[in-house]
């Protein structure tokens, strides 16, 4: 993690250093509400499938927000918009610690939603611009490794607290710890300098447009592929482990074990993807989740599950950094204006997917069959890792293959 720049005066971080600090800050704070938001939304409803059904339609609401989003991130500054979307996640996690009514839970929920498609977007595309044509996913991979080391620490600190304190806490905490993010991007002063003259302005168009070229289309696949596993991860385990008669402080406890091959290993595989192509770490990374999920199925102690939940994310290890790295290396020119948005709709569609099919499914069969569910789409998942170009970035001279 040590990149730095000297210069005569001293030593200084690089630009993407200081963007994974950020990202640092205010990935501890996700964790702490993903830690308790299956958990919080379930003290509403009591009910895993309707937990299942209003998580999906939080994701449908972000997935049509990624659509309307492309003219204003080409149109507008992304460092403004970043600091903008910090500054109102503080706003609206201190209204969720004070709130009592399930209706403006959902309300408050579709305003979180539309503010992490702006921050997602918006710091994917800095980061991108911060990256040479050789190293994309070398920083793809210290991004992730900066914010899986949050989503360690914060887990347990957030199951920690909420057992002792309360839920309502957590909120107050989270937004504490975003304005403290806030004042580090801040103080970068990391600029933006990829602001379009010509506006995509047929967002629709754009997705359509998005979808003509094959390798765009299995990069789009192969990114939902990680979502799709996160939702069983942190919407329907967290359930499984309170519904099992363990406190919520194992729901911690779980979540800081699954971070743990993902802080260690993220960038050693983005590195090595570099070396020798995307393809193997693909069909690798996706195979050793279907296996230990579809294990799942026929055991029935908690604690075994939840060992091979965490043993799965080494597979996950070395495909959620390179994944979205392989998109930026498939596209050509200065394409990821206009297709960043779209492409990040997987995240939603897949934890849409996730979500519906599994409240679905809860509503005829035991919990346990969603192990089938997982196990066969990130099976599938593995063979379409086949369909994918062994890009090599080392290979390259600096420009687009």
């Amino acid at each position: 993690m040590a990149l730095f720049i000297r210069r005569q005066n001293g030593m200084i971080f690089t630009g993407i250093v200081k963007l994974a600090i950020v990202l640092f800050v205010i990935s501890l704070s996700f964790s702490f509400i993903d830690t308790i938001w299956a958990v919080y939304l379930d003290s509403f409803l009591h009910n895993e499938a309707f937990v299942g059904f209003i998580s999906a339609f939080f994701t449908f609401i972000s997935f049509l927000s990624f659509f309307f989003i492309v003219p204003i991130i080409e149109r507008l500054d992304k460092s403004k918009m970043f600091s903008f979307s910090l500054m109102l996640f503080i706003v609206t996690y201190l209204l969720f610690a004070i709130n009592r009514n399930f209706y403006f839970v959902i309300v408050l929920g579709v305003f979180f939603t539309i503010l992490q498609t702006i921050r997602i977007t918006s710091f994917g595309i800095i980061v991108r611009d911060k990256s040479s044509e050789r190293q994309v996913s070398r920083n793809e991979g210290l991004m992730y490794t900066f914010m899986c080391t949050a989503w360690v620490i914060g887990p347990l600190i957030a199951g920690l607290i909420s057992d002792a304190y309360g839920i309502d806490i957590i909120f107050v905490l989270a937004a504490i710890i975003i304005f403290v993010g806030l004042f580090i991007f801040k103080f970068s002063k990391v600029k933006d300098t990829n602001i379009k003259k010509k506006i995509d302005h047929n967002v629709f168009k754009n997705f359509l447009d998005f979808f003509k070229n094959k390798n765009r289309v299995i990069a789009y696949a192969l990114g939902g592929g990680v979502n799709f596993w996160w939702t069983l991860i942190y919407i329907f385990v967290p359930l499984l482990i309170i519904r099992s008669g363990l406190h919520i402080r194992w729901v911690g406890y779980f979540l800081f074990a699954v971070a743990i091959p993902l802080i260690i290993l993220e960038y050693k595989f983005s590195k090595l993807a570099g070396k020798i192509g995307f393809r193997k770490l693909f069909k690798i990374g996706f195979l050793i989740p279907a296996f230990l999920v579809l294990i799942c199925f026929f055991v029935g102690n908690i604690y075994i599950i939840l060992g091979l939940l965490v043993l799965s994310s080494f597979g996950l290890a070395m495909v959620e950094p390179t994944t979205e790295a392989y998109f930026f290396d498939v596209l050509q020119g200065k394409q990821e204006l206009k297709f960043y948005g779209p492409y990040n709709t997987t995240i939603d569609l897949n934890h849409f997917i996730g979500r519906l099919f599994s409240a679905v499914l809860l509503l005829f069969l035991p919990f346990k069959f969603i192990f089938l569910l997982f196990s066969f789409f990130m099976f599938l998942f593995f063979l379409i890792s086949f369909k994918t170009k062994n890009i090599i970035e080392k290979r390259r001279d600096g420009k687009n293959n």
